[in-house]
């Protein structure tokens, strides 16, 4: 999961718990890089094996996207795979699509339509399919 760092004790948790809950198996950088890990290391690792990318856009997100951090690294990876479903949460496509139109052109979920538990069962539902 593609989190901006300051969502990762809020909503990127929150998203993780719901899904490890309902049985998926979720890369999350705060329970998969270890002390002492080398942080970019680690993540390319979880990438490589991940099968479908989930990148929860935020207004934290949207933030920090433009000055080229982790986050935005990771993004440029996952555009490049068929399965990459954005989150939209406390923002909305219009704000996604000034600062990413590749992402905001990828079908996806927004927690203003439906709550957090649902959007985790449509992906849960994904995953197993």
């Amino acid at each position: 999961m593609c989190h901006a760092w300051d969502d990762r004790q809020g909503a990127a948790k929150d998203l993780n718990d719901l899904l490890v809950g309902q049985g998926v198996s979720v890369w999350f950088s705060e329970n998969d890089i270890g002390l002492g890990e080398p942080f970019l290391r680690a993540i390319d690792k979880g990438l490589a094996k991940s099968r479908i990318g989930i990148v929860l856009v935020t207004p934290s997100l949207l933030k920090r996207l433009p000055s080229g951090g982790v986050a935005d690294k990771e993004l440029s990876v996952l555009l490049q795979r068929d399965q990459l479903v954005p989150i939209i949460h406390n923002t909305t496509y219009d704000a996604l699509r000034e600062v990413s139109p590749m992402l905001a052109s990828r079908n996806g979920l927004d927690t203003a339509e439906m709550p957090m538990t649902d959007v985790a069962a449509k992906l849960a539902e994904l995953v197993t399919t």
